[in-house]
């Protein structure tokens, strides 16, 4: 198993980090692992820890008082999320669920806390990982409520080539369509409809588990 001392060396903030910052962030780690399906938090639970997705894929959503779902971000191998409720220190406003079995790093918050009063470098990927995640949620809830299936899943899938979010992504993600199904809200035949039309159009590759992209700012701003 990966130790702790991998898994701080290996975040996407890591080369941000002096090597005293770094070694601060180790001694704030922990490692939690979920099964497929289970609850990681629930909207107004209190998750003391910022979080990161070491492998493994997750969905933060919430339900309306109306009962409608709404999917505001999947986040797979190399993402962090919550940063927003551990700067506040507020209860979470989302549900966060395991898609599949996942193992997370967890950082405490009081190590949180000295990285973000203490290191400059921690403090840039902050703001642009708020950024980015603020444009991500404004988006989603435009296309979630006017864009049809096919443009939900390019859009989705599109998440997981973020350069920003996920630096070291290639262009080829591990994803089934039951997965890929409960990040944009339709059915596993929704997506397989969608993929075939997408391939169709030259701007991705199917096979089975796993979606080779070939064009993700097209992905990214789909419309039909």
């Amino acid at each position: 198993m990966t130790t702790k001392r991998d898994i701080a060396g290996e975040t996407i903030w890591a080369a941000e980090l002096t090597d005293d910052e770094l070694e601060r962030a180790r001694r704030g780690l922990t490692e939690r692992i979920f099964s497929k399906g289970s609850y990681i938090c629930h909207r107004g639970d209190r998750l003391d820890h910022w979080t990161g997705v070491v492998e493994g894929l997750i969905k933060i959503s919430a339900i309306s008082a109306a009962g409608k779902a709404m999917t505001f971000a999947g986040v797979t191998d190399g993402g962090w999320f919550g940063e927003g409720s551990v700067l506040k220190n507020e209860p979470r406003q989302y549900d966060v669920v395991a898609i599949r079995d996942t193992r997370l790093a967890m950082l405490s918050r009081s190590s949180f806390l000295w990285l973000y009063e203490n290191s400059t470098g921690f403090n840039r990927f902050l703001v642009r990982q708020l950024n980015e995640r603020m444009g991500q949620f404004i988006a989603t809830i435009e296309y979630d409520r006017i864009l049809g299936p096919t443009a939900r899943v390019a859009r989705n899938l599109s998440w997981f080539f973020n350069r920003t979010l996920y630096p070291r992504a290639g262009t080829t993600i591990e994803i089934s369509q039951e997965e890929l199904g409960l990040l944009a809200g339709v059915s596993r035949q929704v997506v397989n409809r969608a993929l075939r039309a997408l391939e169709d159009e030259g701007l991705l590759k199917a096979e089975h588990g796993r979606i080779t992209v070939v064009d993700a700012g097209a992905l990214s701003h789909y419309e039909s």
